[in-house]
């Protein structure tokens, strides 16, 4: 029988042991992961405004129409929307190229009404607008059906006016008292057979296309990380049963992969936006089979229900066994014969691709759920704002729009490697729960070097986006004015020049 002394010496050897093979785990599992291939861009370019000087005259005027005379002020917005509304009647009547003067003067007059709207009280005039800023999108919409889709012209033709448009009439929104923030504009009702439900009162057809955006850091990067950056980052592809109107919404999820659940728990999820499309009437193969859509809706339906499909982080649209949230719309309509995204996105500047690249994204020409809205083959039917957060959407933005201002600079998305042993271990275990149909802490498909960079990406952008929200309060009580976007990123690039751990 060994004596207490022996028995002490042999467990502090075990203990020893055991620390010496925790730390040589620990040492191993500090590997790091291989570095992904330097990625290329896609697209010769990102676009850019460049009217800087231009969105600075508008707040200097908006800041004069304060002082004008309301009759006055009314008078001139007017006067700006009779502008435009002799435009768009001209275009009613034409087919122009993308390049006509007649864009430009459309698109500089709307912006040039957003001042006086944003500088007084615009309930009143809101309305009348909104429905130009709606017609003028509408018009541009209706043009591009006859341009060719794939070129640089048109791209950017579409882009100005759908996002330009939406980008003023945003900047008026946020002067305004949150109460009277319209929660939905209403677009083109384009008429369909398929299967119908009303949902927040608007009627919802059997294959229309869900466009939405998240409220996570990584949804804005999803959105800016664009050669023509939007407002989206999410697709989702609707299905109405035929007897009960019961909708269904599937969609891919980086935690679960594709999955189909009801319109009101997505509707649940944390929104900042959603717009509503809906395949055109006149297509060539909706007019010899209506019910398309409906059938497009039902296969990817059919296919999420039949078996598991993991998320696609590489964004490879031309591989359906995985799908990112654009492939779920995109493959279910392909089937039928009708390819959206006519235009693929392209992802060029060295910032947004390292940044993607990082993240696991392996394919630069895609299909951007943004993008979607500049689809000629497609009509935006109606689009949610929520009056509590639109401003939260808009310094999300800015905050990832100086992030990646870094990024072109050759900041890398870094994350705490001494994390990356404890990460990797919560990796097996979510495979291992993955294997059971359950979901673990890091997504299938994810690995745990992505994962802490996401980790690193949501924390750094929460610091900065709070001392924008700080200074932005700031900003409207020495100004008497909500600040504008440029002026959102400045006050970005100034809280993101602060290192991170600073309060």
């Amino acid at each position: 029988m060994s004596n207490p002394a022996t028995r002490s010496a042999r467990w502090q050897r075990i203990v020893i042991r055991c620390l010496i093979a925790l730390a040589v785990l620990y040492g191993l599992l500090l590997i790091p992961e291989a570095q992904p291939p330097l990625p290329k861009g896609a697209g010769p370019q990102a676009f850019l405004w460049n009217r800087n000087a231009f969105w600075s005259a508008l707040e200097k005027q908006m800041q004069e129409a304060r002082a004008l005379d309301p009759t006055k002020r009314n008078t001139e917005m007017l006067v700006g929307l009779a502008r435009i509304h002799s435009v768009l009647d001209i275009l009613s009547g034409t087919n122009l190229s993308p390049t006509a003067p007649a864009f430009d003067e459309l698109e500089t007059n709307y912006f040039l009404v957003a001042p006086k709207m944003a500088a007084g009280d615009a309930r009143d005039s809101l309305a009348v607008f909104l429905k130009t800023g709606a017609q003028l999108q509408r018009a541009v919409k209706r043009q591009s059906e006859h341009w060719p889709v794939d070129t640089r012209e048109t791209r950017e033709r579409i882009y100005r006016a759908l996002y330009g448009s939406r980008a003023a009439v945003e900047e008026v929104l946020l002067q305004l008292p949150r109460g009277q923030i319209p929660a939905i504009t209403r677009g083109d009702d384009e008429p369909s057979v398929t299967p119908a439900a009303i949902v927040q009162g608007v009627k919802l057809h059997s294959g229309d296309i869900l466009v939405s955006r998240g409220g996570a850091a990584t949804s804005a990067l999803i959105a800016r990380g664009n050669d023509f950056p939007g407002n989206f980052s999410h697709i989702a592809l609707a299905y109405v049963e035929e007897q009960t109107k019961q909708v269904s919404v599937i969609e891919a999820h980086i935690e679960s992969g594709v999955g189909v659940r009801p319109i009101e728990a997505y509707l649940a999820e944390t929104k900042l936006r959603i717009m509503l499309l809906r395949p055109r009437a006149d297509l060539h193969a909706l007019v010899a089979d209506p019910l398309l859509p409906h059938k497009a809706a039902a296969s990817a339906l059919s296919n999420a229900l039949a078996r598991h499909i993991p998320y696609d982080f590489a964004m490879d649209h031309a591989d359906a066994a995985k799908q990112f949230c654009s492939e779920v719309a995109a493959a279910a309509y392909q089937v039928h014969g009708v390819k959206l995204w006519s235009a693929r996105s392209q992802l060029s500047t060295p910032g947004v691709t390292s940044w993607l690249a990082a993240l696991g994204v392996r394919h630069f020409e895609t299909q951007e759920p943004s993008d979607l809205e500049y689809d000629p083959q497609l009509r935006v039917v109606a689009e949610w704002r929520d009056p509590e957060t639109l401003f939260k959407d808009h310094v999300d933005n800015a905050v990832i729009d100086a992030m990646l201002e870094g990024a072109d600079r050759g900041e890398k998305l870094d994350y705490n490697h001494w994390l990356l042993p404890f990460v990797r271990v919560a990796k097996v275990w979510s495979a291992l729960l993955n294997f059971f149909g359950k979901i673990g802490p890091v997504p299938e498909g994810m690995s745990a070097t992505t994962a802490l960079r996401v980790d690193r990406l949501t924390q750094d952008h929460a610091v900065i986006a709070t001392r924008v929200m700080a200074a932005a309060e700031k900003f409207r009580s020495d100004h008497g004015y909500a600040p504008p976007y440029w002026e959102l990123v400045r006050l970005a690039r100034e809280g993101r020049e602060r290192p991170v751990s600073s309060p």
